[in-house]
């Protein structure tokens, strides 16, 4: 079956005014639609499953009363998107803040991994649970730099911190990560050599 681009724009259109008038089986169409990207979304930006489950409820809550704001410019998959981001930050800042502190003999000297060969050799799964193990801090400021593609001074806007403190939680948070990866790729190398 062949779609057109301009036939799925017409589609996405009516499901949006269907949700609009309040048409609870276009809004369930909605949901069904859209929540397993915006779920791999909101569990970048939390600690654990329950808490992604939580922003995302609370993001598709905001989608709902939003919808007669979109102006049909650009991506409405972006737009549910940046609405998932904006949840998982109001969540973050919704928090009492509790810095975790490093310090550098912690990390130890590790030789920096590149990012792609990082992927190659994580799965998705794993990748992703090192990211939500990072301090809150370390994980907002990675997604939005690395995920989102925000400049620092916009990091440090939308977290309330300097630019500054932005470039060297990022720094720590890859320096982390990258410590992981080791650590993960170790014990890979060791299972498989006792194995």
């Amino acid at each position: 079956m062949n779609i057109n681009l301009s036939d799925l724009e017409e589609q996405t259109k009516k499901l949006i005014q269907d949700c609009i008038n309040e048409d609870r089986c276009a809004q369930g169409r909605l949901y069904k639609q859209y929540a397993p990207k915006m779920f791999g979304v909101c569990l970048r930006y939390s600690k654990n499953r329950e808490e992604a489950e939580d922003i995302l409820q609370e993001g598709f809550v905001q989608v709902f009363r939003s919808l007669r704001s979109f102006k049909f410019i650009g991506s409405f998959e972006g737009w549910i998107r940046k609405i998932m981001v904006y949840t998982a930050l109001a969540n973050y800042r919704a928090k009492p803040k509790m810095h975790a502190v490093i310090t550098i003999e912690e990390i130890g000297d590790i030789a920096m991994v590149n990012n792609e060969d990082i992927i190659g050799w994580l799965g998705k799964k794993e990748l992703l649970e090192m990211v939500q193990s990072l301090p809150p801090m370390y994980r907002m400021v990675f997604n939005l730099y690395v995920f989102e593609g925000l400049k620092h001074r916009e990091i440090a806007k939308e977290l309330g911190i300097s630019e500054g403190t932005s470039k060297s939680n990022l720094f720590d948070a890859k320096v982390i990560l990258q410590r992981a990866v080791i650590n993960s790729l170790k014990v890979a190398d060791q299972n498989s050599s006792n194995g």
